[in-house]
């Protein structure tokens, strides 16, 4: 059953863009579609079945060594794209690389196809939240693990995979150069603007994307780094299809400041951290599940995080 919380504050005095919200994401958890991009301005990727998958990990706060790391990975599964589906895992507390990749991807490939009937030729991948520092690392271990998804489910199945990793967390700014280009009070630079040059890493392929309007303070724009690409695109083609998919998040009718899923990925990933909390806070459980909260049984945390069956296909976390 779909459910949607709302406070008591927003209820007794209420406004349109409250109830404009409120409906978008109930239309979304319902299995409606929000929005879709305009069919004849769509990137030529969309020309072959193609999956989008975000993935983020999120980590207990400082100086808690005992609850675990969670793992969250989101794939569309249509062809707008404007439906996800998601996957949740728990981990060793602290790790950045997700240990069971393999699986997840293999999860939401086999749900694709259900979706429809069709296997993705390509697989464009949004990572998000990974330190500079590790990125050869993690993008070793989870390379190979979307590769062995794709072989356990045939043999002989190896769709292109181009990996991105998302970053928000930087110091760089963006000005106009021009103060006539300016947008709003604000002054913040034209939603959309694209940089890969002079500021970027001089041999390997990174863009920054200010893909959002700044309403208030100064804008961040994101940074991409391109560190596989099997499907050879251009940096045009890749930063518009980054672009377009700022446009598609549910909750928004305006674009956003990562593409749809690495948000939405962002958006289980704290979700499931509520249901460890919730679990252990469980009256019915008592000091027992209080215990296997704080890691000493796996398989608890496991079935806390799990989806249920009936939600599985469903965009409950909008």
């Amino acid at each position: 059953m779909a459910t949607q919380c709302v406070q008591v504050k927003n209820v007794v005095k209420t406004s349109p863009q409250t109830l404009s919200n409120l409906c978008l994401k109930i239309n979304v958890k319902l299995g409606g579609i929000n929005n879709i991009l305009v069919p004849h301005q769509r990137s030529a990727v969309f020309q072959q079945p193609v999956i989008f998958l975000g993935a983020d990990v999120t980590h207990p706060p400082a100086g808690d060594g005992k609850k675990p790391s969670i793992t969250a990975v989101v794939g569309s599964m249509d062809a707008h794209p404007s439906r996800y589906c998601a996957t949740v895992r728990v981990q060793r507390p602290r790790q950045e690389i997700i240990e069971d990749l393999s699986y997840m991807v293999r999860e939401l490939l086999i749900q694709f196809y259900k979706s429809t009937r069709f296997k993705p030729t390509r697989i464009i991948f949004y990572r998000d939240g990974v330190p500079e520092g590790q990125l050869p690392q993690i993008l070793h271990y989870e390379l190979l693990a979307i590769r062995d998804a794709c072989i356990k489910l045939e043999k002989d199945y190896q769709p292109g995979i181009t990996y991105i990793v998302v970053q928000k967390r930087h110091h760089t700014r963006l000005f106009c150069a021009d103060k006539s280009e300016r947008i709003g009070k604000s002054g913040n630079i034209p939603a959309g603007t694209t940089v890969d040059t002079s500021i970027t890493h001089p041999f390997e392929f990174d863009f920054y994307l200010c893909s959002h309007a700044g309403i208030q303070g100064t804008s961040r724009p994101s940074h991409y780094y391109v560190l596989w690409d099997d499907n050879r695109f251009t940096a045009d083609e890749l930063q518009i299809l980054t672009y377009q998919l700022c446009h598609t998040y549910v909750r928004c009718t305006r674009s956003v400041s990562i593409p749809a899923p690495a948000y939405y990925a962002r958006l289980v990933a704290f979700r499931a951290r509520y249901h460890l909390v919730d679990k252990e806070h469980d009256s019915g459980e008592g000091s027992h599940v209080s215990g296997q909260s704080n890691g000493r049984d796996p398989q608890a945390l496991a079935k806390a995080v799990q989806i249920h069956h009936d939600t599985l296909r469903t965009m409950y976390f909008a």
